[in-house]
């Protein structure tokens, strides 16, 4: 079958007035590693510092484990901590062995405070033994779409394989957010609450929640090896932005340095970019003919709004590339596909949309008008008494 292409520039759809008015060429400079900025609705990435590159993620890891333990449903059953769970190294609750405690409470440490024994006492609960909520934890990750992680830790310390890259975190992340409690848990400022033991209380160590307007995400992360990390989620109007920043420096200065290179990477997100609807549902795209049929031809319709993060240098770069046969063959049914139209940002495919008839052709010829006229003729008739059968044309 025949195809054709036709590209159609969308400037007039991307006006200046509906992107930002000032746009700096220049994009973030940060001190990571590795990097990431991130649409969470779309999936879209906007900017990357070797984003695909392998690197330790500290406790970032402990995003995945909150939404293993989430997904359970068992937050209200009690954990008994065991003598690995109590021995785990600091950053800790220091829960201590035989303790009881509820799963919940045990989540807002681990979030909150980062705590290494509440992931090792979760991972225990859930999976029976660390290693099998690993293999878990590793196989949610490749579910999701994150196939360049490995967990060995429940925690985030470094052990064995264990790793992730800043575009496998920013897809977990993504998931995360979508995760029923998961939101609400990094959000919680505060929280109090007892074992069978002691009483605990802490404080958020996410700084971001405080410091940048629309924060709502996401969890910090230090060991030797990975220096400081930071995994950021901000929103702001109808833009949910995730930001990944690994290997942000070491030592004080490493501290804070992963905040300012997650200011800057959100910020650049918010100031350059923009959604931008492509395509409307329903809108009709164009028009083909149609053989065999008293109607010449019909109109067809996209079958799906395309929203798209756009920014402000991309303006002149985005169109949709049609790939449809040059006619139809009736019969053809309202809301039959007919093709595709494909949406490319530059060189870069981003998205393909059905494209469906929006009216039906009936199919006229010499073989359909026969069939009506004998049709006609025969409805006193039974089926068993009249079997025609017509050559094809």
């Amino acid at each position: 079958m025949k195809k054709f292409s036709l590209i159609i520039i969308l400037t007039a759809l991307i006006s200046a007035a509906n992107l930002c008015v000032i746009f700096c060429e220049e994009t973030p400079k940060v001190n990571a590693l590795g990097a990431i900025l991130m649409d969470a609705e779309t999936g879209r990435v906007l900017w990357g510092k070797n984003e695909h590159n392998p690197l330790a993620m500290a406790s970032t890891t402990k995003i995945m484990t909150a939404v293993l333990a989430l997904e359970s449903g068992r937050m209200n059953e009690t954990v008994t901590v065991s003598s690995k769970a109590a021995a785990a190294p600091k950053v800790k609750m220091y829960l201590s062995t035989g303790e009881k405690i509820r799963l919940g409470d045990l989540m807002l440490a681990l979030m909150l405070e980062s705590s290494n024994d509440a992931a090792v006492a979760i991972a225990e609960h859930l999976g029976g033994t660390v290693a099998d909520f690993c293999a878990e934890m590793t196989e949610k990750a490749q579910q999701i779409g994150a196939m360049n992680t490995v967990f060995e830790t429940p925690s985030g310390l470094d052990a064995g394989d264990h790793h992730s890259t800043p575009y496998d975190l920013a897809l977990i992340t993504r998931y995360a957010l979508t995760v029923p409690g998961f939101i609400e848990l990094t959000n919680t400022s505060h929280a109090s609450f007892s074992s069978d033991k002691r009483e605990y209380s802490f404080n958020n160590r996410n700084r971001l929640l405080h410091e940048f307007p629309g924060a709502n995400g996401v969890k910090t992360g230090f060991t030797n090896k990975a220096g400081h990390c930071f995994v950021g989620a901000a929103k702001r109007n109808d833009m949910q932005l995730i930001s990944v920043v690994l290997g942000s420096g070491w030592g004080t200065k490493g501290k804070s340095q992963k905040w300012v290179d997650t200011k800057c990477v959100l910020n650049f997100g918010f100031d350059k970019f923009e959604f931008v609807t492509i395509v409307e549902a329903e809108t009709v795209a164009g028009n083909i003919p149609v053989t065999r049929s008293r109607t010449p031809s019909v109109d067809f319709a996209f079958e799906e709004t395309v929203r798209i993060p756009i920014g402000s240098h991309e303006k002149n770069s985005v169109y949709v590339e049609f790939n449809i046969p040059p006619s139809f063959q009736a019969p053809l049914k309202e809301g039959e596909t007919l093709g595709t139209a494909r949406v490319f940002i530059g060189n870069d495919f981003y998205y393909e949309i059905p494209l469906a008839s929006t009216a039906d052709a009936a199919r006229h010829d010499f073989k359909t008008s026969l069939e009506k006229v004998l049709n006609m003729y025969f409805s006193f008739a039974t089926e068993s008494e009249v079997n025609i059968i017509l050559p094809e044309i």
